[in-house]
Parts: C-alpha cells; structure tokens; sequence
C-alpha cells in the first residue's frame, strides 16, 4: 500500500529536504557540499540583481554564508565544476564520467560551428597550452564568426566549443567573464578519462531521471522544466524510467492528498518523510528564495503544492510583467507569503527593496515580521550592505536590519 501524506506534509518534507526547515542551518564549505552533492547541481545564470543563482540558493541554506566559499570550491580545490546538466550548472567534479553524453553530444550539436571554426579550435588550444590560463579577450589577432546570438570573436566560439566538449574548464570567473584552461591540468586523470558509469541509454535515463527526483526530493511525473537538460528524453522515455526505478525499488510513489497524482521520492530519503510524519517542527523562519532555486524547477508542483505562482520575468518586456525583473520569493515556515523585487548597488553598499507584493490573505504576525527582519539581516550580511532603501509598499516600514544606515 502506498504512503499517504497531506500537502502540508509534502510541502515540509521538500523543504526539510531542501535544507529550508529551518533555512540557514548548513555551515562552511562543507555543508555547500553536502547539500550539492545531495540536489546534484545548482542551475547557473549570470544576472547579477543581488548575487547570481547559485550564490543565492546556497545563501538561503549555508549559515554566514559568502560568495568565496563557492568561488574556492570551484577555483581553488576544484571540488566542484562548472558544466553541463541542469542547462548551465555547477556539479561536483565527481560526477564528471556521468556527463560523457553530453559532451559527445555537443560535438554533435555544434558540428556546423564547429566546422567553421576548425582553424581557430587548434589555434586556441595551443595558446592554451603555453600560455593557458587564458580568456577570449587575451586574443588579440581574432576575426568575427557566424554564433547562435550573432557575429562573435572566433576565439570565445572556440573556447566555447571546447568547454562543450570537456577539453577545457571554466578555470575562474572574472565577474562573469569565463578564463578557460585545459581541462587535463585540474581534473584528475581517474576522473577526466573515466568511462561513462552508464553503458546504455535507458540506464543513462533511468540515472538522470533519479537524478532529477533528487534534485527536488520529491517530483511527480509529468512535464515540467525540472527535465531541462536532459537531452533527448521524451514522455516515452521519462515513464519507461519511472517504471523501472520503481520496479527496481529506488523510487517510491507517495499518495498526497488533492493531487491526484502520486508524487515520488528516492527510497533513501524515506527515513526523512517518516521524521516528517512523526516529527515537531520548529518555529518558523524566513528565507529568500533564488529565481531558479532547485525546489522551484517544476512551477506546476509548485503551485499544487504551496498554493504559489511564481513566473521569473526577466525575459519579459516591462508592459507583460505581473510584478518586476528580477523578483525572489519570500518563504516563512512551509508557506510562501510575498515575493519582492530587489537590487544591490555594490559601489554604496545600498540593498534598495524597490516592491514588495504579500500573497493573498496573508497578514504578517508579529512573530513573521522577526523572522523576515531576522532573514532581511542575513541575506544583507550575504551581499556585504551596509545601507537599505524601501519603497512606498505597505510594511516598508516594518522591514529593517538593526545596524543599517
């Protein structure tokens, strides 16, 4: 008989495994491991509002946390990496022989630009050899080419197609200009030419699709954009994958009340659903939610679940946005309860608070008002602010961090 569990449950199992309930209760570079290694990968985007993607996810799980203990763990002991999974991610460099497919399949892709860089591709790669680490601007002597967004330096689409293939890393970032260098100089041999652990495509989609549960902790099987980068599954694909891992025992389906579809959590986490069921839980904290945070990659289970609609505009002309550019959800316990619009000026150290939207029926207890401030005073510490700008929205004057000008 399957396990049955009200959404409520559901909802505190996700983020119990999320590392949300409470937030903030990982510590130092070890617990960005852990919780890494646990979800698989951290999507990467380059917009920098308030901290790109991955600095926020991590800011909303790892106590006092800074943007240098990622930066180390790729950089400096290139105990993670910079690839290809979740579209453009981060994952540990464990898991590189896992991703021999895309990387293959790159070459694939990207045949025809490939072609019309096949002179600057060993031009790049022997200035990498004797001169590497390098970034396209150090190539002086570069003509334009024909690239997905338009005409581009045949340097940076080489390097580009290098990256794919896995021939070169993302060596550092400065900002978020990319400085390659030879992928052999800082992976480990037993690692870089390791054999894809996947022989066959259904054990590679059966491995990914778990991959993805995991990524969540609980996922149900439909169409969403949590199967982003998978490449080439198709519906057909994805439930042959669910009906095997269950078969096989590594998935187990859970009834949740009102859904009308089963949702599915990896059998080691099972344990967890159990502390859930039986546990108390703390009394509630805040957190600030990054735009393409793990527990949001499937919008629909989202709203199932919490009762929460959440669409990232910044692809949007300003006449079709609801709210703003560059919103971030507001948690509070198992419920979201607003979402807000912010940016960080980082030559003042000003974080402006520009809106501010509570959800429907929602009116803030003293209690919540503790908690955001407690998690406004983080997420500040985070950004290294030293001042705060509120807009006119209703509460702005509640909102604060003691110590701030």
């Amino acid at each position: 008989m399957r396990m049955q569990i009200s959404k409520k449950q559901a909802r505190q199992f996700i983020l119990a495994y999320q590392g949300l309930l409470p937030p903030r209760q990982l510590a130092g570079k070890a617990g960005i491991m852990d919780f890494v290694c646990r979800v698989g990968c951290l999507q990467y985007d380059p917009l920098d509002m308030v901290g790109t993607n991955p600095n926020l996810v991590l800011q909303s799980r790892v106590r006092d946390y800074r943007p240098q203990l990622l930066a180390e763990l790729l950089y400096s002991e290139r105990s993670l990496v910079d690839g290809w999974d979740k579209n453009t991610a981060i994952f540990p460099v464990a898991d590189w022989p896992y991703f021999c497919r895309y990387r293959n399949r790159e070459i694939l892709y990207r045949g025809q630009e490939e072609k019309e860089l096949n002179k600057a591709i060993p031009r790049v790669l022997e200035e990498l050899r004797e001169k590497g680490p390098l970034s396209s601007t150090d190539f002086v002597q570069d003509e334009k080419v024909n690239w997905f967004w338009g005409p581009a330096k045949a340097s940076r689409a080489a390097l580009e197609i290098l990256w794919y293939k896995g021939e070169v890393i993302i060596f550092k970032r400065i900002r978020q200009r990319r400085v390659y260098d030879l992928a052999c100089r800082h992976i480990p041999e037993e690692i870089l030419f390791a054999q894809d652990p996947n022989p066959g495509e259904e054990e590679y989609c059966r491995w990914h699709v778990k991959r993805r549960i995991n990524a969540i902790g609980l996922l149900w099987n439909k169409a969403s954009d949590a199967w982003l980068g998978i490449r080439g599954l198709k519906t057909p694909m994805r439930n042959a994958a669910f009906a095997s891992l269950e078969e096989q025992g590594e998935i187990v389906p859970v009834e949740i009340e009102g859904l009308g579809q089963p949702g599915y959590i990896a059998r080691e986490n099972i344990p967890l659903l159990r502390e859930i069921l039986t546990g108390s839980q703390a009394e509630p904290q805040a957190a600030f939610l990054a735009p393409l945070d793990n527990m949001l990659w499937d919008r629909k289970l989202v709203a199932a679940l919490f009762g929460f609609e959440y669409t990232w505009e910044v692809y949007k002309p300003p006449s079709q946005r609801q709210y703003g550019y560059y919103v971030l959800p507001v948690l509070y316990g198992d419920r979201f309860v607003a979402r807000f619009e912010p940016r960080f000026n980082k030559k003042t150290g000003v974080l402006d608070i520009l809106n501010w939207w509570w959800e429907p029926g929602i009116e803030p207890s003293e209690a919540m008002w503790q908690a955001l401030n407690s998690c406004l005073c983080a997420f500040m510490s985070y950004l290294g602010a030293t001042g705060l700008e509120r807009g006119n929205w209703e509460g702005a004057d509640r909102l604060g961090c003691t110590g701030t000008k």
